[in-house]
C-alpha cells in the first residue's frame, strides 16, 4: 500500500518540479538572451557576492578591516580559489582571534583542501599502477643472470607520478594538521561547547593525531556525559586508547 501511494505522490512532485524548472527557464532568460545564472554571479552581480578584484581593492585600502577580509574570503570561495580563501580567513582570524564562525569556516576549508589533495594522490597512485608498471617489473626479470635495464619512458613516468603522490600526500597531511590546529583555536574560544570537542576529535583522527583525538573525546565526555552520543564516544575512545597502547 505504501509504494503505490508513494508513486502517486511522486507524480505530483515531478509535475511541480517541471513547472518550477519551466518558470526558472523563462525567468532567467535561458536560451533567449536574458540574464542567466552566469550573469548573476559574474563580478558579484545581484548575488551579493563581491568580485575578487573589488574585495582585494578593499583589503588594500583597509588592511586592518576584518570585514574586508571576510568579503575577500567569500569572493575567493565563490571563484573556487580555496587556497586564497584560506589566506584571507587566516588574516581575518588574526584580527579577530575569537571569531568562531570564521574559524569554523577556516577549518572546513582546510579539510576540503586535505580531501582534494588526498583525492589527487589516489588518482596519481592509480595511474602509477596502470600506466607505469615497466619500471618496477624490469628489475624482477633476469637475462643471462642480470636484471633488465628499466625502460626509460616507464621510469620517467613512474618518477613523475611518485613525485606527484608524495607532494599531494604532504599537502593533505599539512592541511589536516592545520584543520586540527584551527579546531583547537575554536575549542579555546568555546571551552564549554561539546560539539567543538567532537569536531576536534574527528579532525584529529583524520590527521592521525591520536593523542589529540583521545583528549578531545575525554573533554567531550566531561562536558556532556549524558549526551545521546556519549555511548558512541566512549566506544571510540576505548578503541583509540587500545590502538595507541597496542
Amino acid at each position: 500500500m505504501f509504494f503505490p501511494r508513494l508513486r502517486r505522490q511522486a507524480k505530483w512532485v515531478f509535475l511541480f518540479l517541471a513547472i518550477v524548472f519551466a518558470l526558472g527557464f523563462v525567468g532567467f532568460g535561458v536560451g533567449a538572451g536574458g540574464i542567466g545564472l552566469g550573469n548573476v554571479f559574474e563580478g558579484g552581480g545581484s548575488s551579493g557576492v563581491p568580485s575578487v578584484s573589488s574585495a582585494q581593492k578593499r583589503v588594500s585600502e583597509n588592511p586592518r578591516d576584518p570585514e574586508a577580509f571576510r568579503d575577500l574570503a567569500t569572493a575567493h570561495q565563490a571563484a573556487g580559489n580555496t587556497r586564497e580563501a584560506i589566506e584571507a580567513l587566516e588574516s581575518l582570524t588574526q584580527l579577530r582571534p575569537k571569531d568562531v564562525a570564521a574559524l569554523r569556516e577556516l577549518a572546513g576549508l582546510y579539510l576540503t583542501q586535505a580531501d582534494d589533495a588526498q583525492r589527487r594522490a589516489n588518482i596519481a597512485n592509480a595511474r602509477a599502477a596502470y600506466t607505469a608498471p615497466g619500471a618496477s617489473v624490469a628489475g624482477t626479470i633476469l637475462l643471462d643472470g642480470r636484471p633488465l635495464d628499466p625502460d626509460p619512458i616507464s621510469s620517467a613516468v613512474s618518477q613523475r607520478l611518485s613525485a606527484a603522490i608524495s607532494s599531494a600526500l604532504g599537502e593533505a597531511q599539512q592541511a589536516s594538521a592545520s584543520a586540527v590546529a584551527t579546531y583547537k583555536r575554536i575549542a579555546a574560544a568555546s571551552p564549554n561547547d561539546p560539539t567543538v570537542q567532537l569536531e576536534l576529535a574527528q579532525a584529529a583522527e583524520g590527521a592521525g593525531d591520536t593523542e589529540t583525538a583521545i583528549a578531545a573525546y575525554k573533554e567531550f565526555l566531561r562536558i556532556a556525559p549524558d549526551d545521546p552520543t556519549a555511548p558512541e564516544v566512549r566506544r571510540l575512545l576505548k578503541q583509540l586508547q587500545g590502538s595507541s597502547t597496542g
